[in-house]
């Protein structure tokens, strides 16, 4: 029997047992190497599945971006597939006995070249590591959304790559929240409407759904996509395009979708804010998206 997790209520912590490649350790123990490709070039992929009901979330969805995001950005996967991967997640789930939260499993490349290679065959191409936390606090008030300062560059060869080189999205978040704001919209360097700095993003007009096309170097969020289908499924109208910050600025209602978040409703854009009608496309998305979450995979 694995020992309950420690919790803190008012912060995110890592759960005591994580998956270092296929070993079940004490997250204090575990040990990586100090000369990677990671370590050195930022060489690496994460995802971030939401826990429900002690399961990842639309796991097969993660793992199949997961691996298309590994190869465009040239770390090794061989060894690694979805059933092997997603056993392990299961397996620290259970040793940490989280009923709902979230897993971070990352893909870490190890292999380098140049005057910085390590002495020795590496005997794993690829670090996998997977930990896991409690879920995230979303406000019940709503999010407080601005526009971030900073751009995406859409000719970035890690555009729309969840590459563990994640600093400008985590510098850009801090921006916002050093502003009172809890999230803050980025545009890429046409001006185009591309997500938040660490969620994608949806806008309703008229009672047409939308979102930013990936071409703006938008993430292809796994809740996201899923959204997407939802609002097929409820024939919701729907556009997928390259706006300006005007069309989001006229809009009725505004929510933000990731792993960890779930569907946020924003109540409030810079000096505009929204009042969340019942009934609206947004609380109808949010809940048909509450509703999954319950249902056995």
């Amino acid at each position: 029997m694995y020992p309950l997790c420690r919790r803190r209520r008012e912060i995110e912590a890592v759960h005591p047992y994580v998956i270092h490649n296929e070993s079940l350790l004490e997250e204090t123990k575990v040990r990586l190497p100090p000369v990677t490709a990671a370590t050195l070039h930022g060489r690496g992929v994460f995802t971030v599945a939401a826990i429900h009901g002690g399961r990842p979330f639309l796991w097969p969805q993660h793992w199949a971006r997961l691996a298309e995001h590994a190869d465009r950005a040239g770390v090794g996967r061989k060894g690694f597939d979805e059933a092997s991967v997603g056993a392990l997640v299961a397996r620290v789930i259970e040793a940490n006995r989280v009923e709902t939260g979230q897993a971070r499993v990352m893909l870490l490349g190890r292999s380098v070249r140049g005057a910085w290679r390590a002495r020795g065959g590496a005997q794993h191409p690829t670090d996998l590591l997977i930990i896991t936390a409690d879920a995230r606090n979303v406000s019940g008030a709503g999010l407080a959304l601005t526009v971030s300062p900073f751009r995406i560059n859409t000719h970035s060869p890690l555009a729309g790559v969840k590459s563990i080189n994640y600093l400008e999205h985590t510098l850009a978040w801090e921006e916002a929240r050093a502003r009172d704001f809890d999230e803050a919209v980025v545009l890429n360097e046409r001006g185009e409407v591309a997500s938040a700095t660490t969620a994608n993003l949806f806008w309703v007009t008229h009672g047409t759904l939308h979102t930013p096309a990936l071409t703006t170097g938008a993430v292809a969020g796994v809740t996201r996509a899923r959204l997407v289908e939802l609002a097929g499924e409820m024939a919701l109208p729907f556009v997928e395009s390259a706006s300006d910050l005007a069309h989001v600025g006229d809009a009725d209602e505004i929510f933000l979708t990731s792993s960890t978040l779930g569907v946020a409703i924003v109540t409030s854009f810079d000096f505009h804010r929204y009042t969340v009608a019942a009934g609206s496309v947004a609380l109808r998305l949010r809940e048909a998206f509450r509703q999954l979450t319950l249902e056995p995979e």
